[in-house]
């Protein structure tokens, strides 16, 4: 499993921005699919997760403002931005794992439950 995220960039305080993440996967499998970020000097944190079964969860800090999805048939995972803060900079990272059910009950917040990442994205917010 391969991740490849991009669409980052420098946008100014209440921008919208969306980023992507493009998933590779031979042979086939049901993903469940993440973003974590991590800003200078602090740790990798999550921010929203999609199951198999489209289910969306959110970090508090980011919730009724961000809004992950996918396109299942294409293996692209998007993450759209709104009303970005100063505190939103950070390198975004995509995750994967292997999950077919809902991933409600797992240990989704938590960086080491994902087994496949990609390189970030630099998303940066401007006051």
């Amino acid at each position: 499993v391969q991740l490849q995220a991009s669409g980052g960039g420098l946008v100014q305080a209440g921008d919208s921005l969306r980023i992507s993440c493009t998933v590779s996967t031979r042979p086939f499998y049901r993903l469940a699919l993440g973003w974590f970020r991590q800003a200078p000097g602090k740790e990798r944190e999550f921010v929203a997760a999609i199951s198999w079964t489209g289910r969306t969860y959110y970090a508090d800090s980011v919730r009724g403002r961000f809004t992950i999805s996918r396109e299942s048939a294409k293996n692209i995972e998007y993450l759209q931005m709104n009303n970005l803060k100063p505190g939103d900079t950070a390198v975004y990272y995509c995750a994967a794992v292997r999950y077919n059910s809902d991933i409600g009950n797992s240990g989704y917040n938590e960086e080491g439950w994902w087994n496949y990442w990609g390189r970030g994205t630099q998303v940066t917010v401007s006051s």
